[in-house]
């Protein structure tokens, strides 16, 4: 009887996380193991380089209210291979909430033209409300997997994130901004 009422009263959180970390530990292994053999060369961290990135804002696809398309926030790109790139960072959010991020980015070589390229950001992101697929106090914390557009004009580039649907925030489409410049 006892074990019962624990398995009621922990087994829906304690399941949650467990499903969680399973999800991360297979975008860990994707980010991992980069597809068609490239490799990133021993010894150097980011042998492709490093991208400080400065979160600009947001546009809100038609909107049931105000959201706030100002989006201070500040993060790093480290390019192992010319397909993959690990991101983490911070911003403030269209909710007025703060959101810390981090994951992995995916452009394969078929979706790269001179400048542009196309690809996905796949991670965990916190500051908004998952409900039942978020861990943490209030499921403000869970997974994100964005198609993205990334520019490059030399040390400068940009990433057009398209954001799906957060329905327990009442969040619709949106299209974030962010400003890079290589340092290294």
């Amino acid at each position: 009887m006892y074990s019962s009422a624990v398995c009621k009263t922990l087994g829906r959180p304690f399941l949650r996380c467990v499903h969680f970390a399973m999800y991360l530990w297979v975008v860990a292994v994707a980010t991992a193991v980069p597809v068609n053999g490239e490799r990133a060369q021993a010894g150097e961290l980011c042998p492709k380089g490093w991208w400080a990135d400065v979160m600009v804002g947001s546009h809100h696809i038609h909107p049931d209210r105000h959201f706030d398309d100002f989006n201070p926030g500040v993060g790093v790109e480290c390019s192992i291979t010319t397909q993959w790139a690990a991101s983490f960072g911070y911003f403030r959010n269209s909710l007025n909430r703060p959101s810390f991020y981090g994951g992995a980015i995916y452009a394969p070589e078929f979706a790269h033209w001179s400048w542009f390229r196309l690809g996905a950001m796949g991670g965990i992101i916190s500051g908004y409300n998952y409900g039942r697929y978020g861990v943490g106090s209030n499921n403000r914390t869970g997974p994100v997997l964005a198609p993205t557009a990334i520019t490059r004009f030399g040390r400068f580039g940009a990433n057009f994130i398209l954001i799906p649907p957060i329905r327990a925030d009442n969040l619709p489409f949106t299209v974030g901004l962010q400003a890079k410049y290589q340092f290294h």
